[in-house]
C-alpha cells in the first residue's frame, strides 16, 4: 500500500491507530510509566504517543519512521507540548534501526508488525534494545471472528497475517513472551480512526484532480470505506499488549 495514500487519508490525525485520547492514555497507566523512562517507539508516525506520555508522565525516548511528513507533524507537536528536549525523532527504517543493546525501559511497535515479517520476527527485533527488566508494547489486529475468504481480499491482508485474539496470545508464547496486559480498541474507536479518513480523502480529491495519483487514491477511499462497513466493523478486533520476556 502506498505510503503517500496513508500520509494523505491521516492527514487531519494525530493518532494513526484505531485508539482514542482515552485510549492511549489509559494504555500509559497500564505500562506504569514514570519519569525518566526511555521509550523506543518503531513506526512512531506522528509520535503522539511518545509525545502526549512524555508531557504526563516525564518520559523520554527515541521515535523512528520513514515518512518525512508525519515526522515533520510529530516535530511540530513536541514543540507544541513542550517536550522536545525529551522527545528525539528519527527518520529511518524501523526494521534496522542501530540502538543500543539493553538501553531501553520499553521498546513498541503500535500497527506495523511488518517491519519483522510478522509478529513473532518483529517480537525478535524488538527485544535486543530492551533491558532485562524492560516491556514491550505491540499493537496487532485479530479477528474477533472468522471472517469470509473477501474479506482478505478487501484488506490486502493474507490468510495467515493475523489471527483470532486467542491465537495472538498463542503467536506471542511462541515469541518468547507473555501478556501482562493489554488495552483494545472498541468499534467507536475504529470508526473515528478509519470513518474520519473518508472526508480526508474526499476533500483531497476534490482539491487535486490533476495530482497523477488522482485514481489510486480514490479507488484507495473506496476500499477503506467498502472493507470498514463490510468487513471490518464486525470481524476487525485491534490492540496493544504489555508483554515480558518469559
Amino acid at each position: 500500500m502506498s505510503l503517500r495514500f496513508h500520509e494523505i487519508a491521516e492527514d487531519g490525525h494525530r493518532i494513526l491507530n484505531p485508539f482514542t485520547n482515552d485510549k492511549l492514555a489509559l494504555l500509559g497507566e497500564v505500562a506504569r510509566l514514570r519519569r525518566g523512562t526511555r521509550l523506543l517507539d518503531l513506526c512512531c508516525g506522528k509520535a503522539e504517543m511518545l509525545c502526549q506520555w512524555s508531557l504526563a508522565h516525564g518520559i523520554e525516548g527515541v521515535g523512528v519512521d520513514i515518512s518525512d511528513v508525519f515526522l515533520d507533524a510529530a516535530r511540530a507537536r513536541a514543540g507544541e507540548l513542550g517536550v522536545a528536549d525529551r522527545v528525539r525523532l528519527v527518520k529511518g527504517d524501523a526494521g534496522a534501526y542501530p540502538a543500543e543493546p539493553g538501553t531501553f525501559d520499553v521498546v513498541s511497535c503500535l500497527g506495523a508488525t511488518w517491519i519483522g515479517n510478522g509478529l513473532e520476527g518483529t517480537v525478535e527485533l524488538m527485544l535486543p534494545p530492551l533491558k532485562e527488566d524492560g516491556i514491550l508494547l505491540v499493537g496487532e489486529p485479530y479477528w474477533n471472528s472468522e471472517p469470509p475468504a473477501a474479506a482478505y481480499e478487501s484488506f490486502g491482508f493474507g490468510p495467515d497475517d493475523f489471527t483470532s485474539l486467542a491465537g495472538t496470545f498463542d503467536r506471542f508464547e511462541a515469541a518468547g513472551v507473555e501478556v501482562l496486559e493489554m488495552v483494545l480498541a472498541d468499534q467507536d474507536s475504529w470508526d473515528r480512526y478509519v470513518a474520519s479518513q473518508w472526508w480526508t480523502l474526499s476533500d483531497w480529491l476534490r482539491d487535486n484532480p490533476d495530482d497523477p495519483d488522482v485514481e489510486g487514491v480514490r479507488g484507495f477511499l473506496e476500499r477503506c470505506r467498502r472493507s470498514h462497513v463490510e468487513y471490518g466493523r464486525r470481524h476487525l478486533g485491534w490492540g496493544v499488549f504489555v508483554l515480558r520476556r518469559r
